[in-house]
Parts: structure tokens; sequence; C-alpha cells
């Protein structure tokens, strides 16, 4: 039986992209790419009482995300989507070990939630080009994804490395039905 094709989208929230975010549009058509291919797709929300309350129009997903239905849906209050929700548990439930990352911010949010998973034991596939983040007084926000994605590749976690890949490798290989490449 082919393993499921399960896509975790990050934080691609109306009040997250109230900062401006690195290709918005180019980021989001990709999403979409990836979740209209999926078996299963899971949307985490941040929430925050003053920025992002639940309930609220800065709390929604940004209008032009595809919510297919059946999707799942996990609010957290910390930047690991793992802190302190039900994600586990869901995961665990729908028997998942395996996903695809994409979303915001790259340099938090997507970060914190790739390094706990690995943790965990989750085997991760980042979408290098389906997550994006904002300038930074340190760096732009270019320059911070392919720094995470350059962290990511070489990220030591011996058997359970995260693997980095574009999204259209990562749907053609659903398409194929066949595992994702191994790239150098």
């Amino acid at each position: 039986m082919p393993t499921r094709r399960v896509v975790m989208v990050v934080d691609m929230q109306n009040g997250v992209f109230a900062t401006p975010r690195l290709n918005r549009e180019a980021c989001a058509a990709r999403i979409n790419a990836l979740t209209q291919a999926a078996d299963a797709v899971i949307f985490i929300q941040h929430a925050d009482e003053e920025a992002l309350p639940e309930g609220s129009e800065a709390f929604a997903l940004l209008a032009e995300l595809n919510q297919p239905e059946g999707a799942f849906y996990v609010t957290k209050s910390a930047c690991d989507a793992f802190y302190n929700t039900s994600l586990d548990t869901l995961l665990r439930e729908q028997n998942i070990d395996e996903f695809v990352i994409c979303g915001c911010a790259t340099d938090y949010c997507v970060d914190a939630t790739i390094k706990n998973g690995v943790s965990r034991g989750y085997r991760i596939t980042i979408a290098d080009d389906a997550h994006t983040t904002a300038d930074r007084p340190a760096a732009p926000a270019g320059v911070l994804i392919r720094h995470y994605n350059d962290v990511w590749r070489s990220f030591i976690a011996p058997a359970n490395p995260p693997q980095v890949l574009p999204t259209q490798t990562i749907l053609d290989a659903w398409r194929m039905n066949s595992p994702f490449p191994i790239l150098s």
C-alpha cells in the first residue's frame, strides 16, 4: 500500500501576512498544488489574544488557499506546532509518520516544527519553494529562506534526516507513486 500523501501547512494566516512576506502568491500557489495532490492536509494556525485571536479575520487562513474537505486544523500558541497542542495526538491517531511541510515563517514556526518533528521520529520533507518569511533586521527574506533550506539539508539526525525538495519534485514523485529522490 502506498504511503499517504500528507501536507502540513503552517501559519498561512491573514494576520501573519499583515507583515509583507516574500513571494506570497507563488508560495500560496505551490501550497495549493501540494494540498490538491495530498491525501490529507493539516493546517496549523497560530493564536494570540492580541494579534491573532481565534475566530478573527486575522486568525483566518489566506483566502487564496485551497482548504480541502476533511482537512485537519490545529491551533498553536508557540512557534513549535507540537508544543502544547493536539498535533502529535492527531498524527498518531491518523497513523501519519511522514509529511511534507510548507508555510510561514521559515525562520520561526516552520523551522521549530521541523526540528521538533524530526526529534519525535517523523519523516519530514520540506517543500523548499513553498515556505516564506519576512525581511528581518539581520537578513532579507530571500537570504533566510536559502539559509534555512541549507540548514535543513545538512541537519544531522541519524536515520531520520529531513529532506528538502522542490514542490514539483514532490508532486512528480507522488504522481509516479515513487519515493522521493535523494538529492545531494
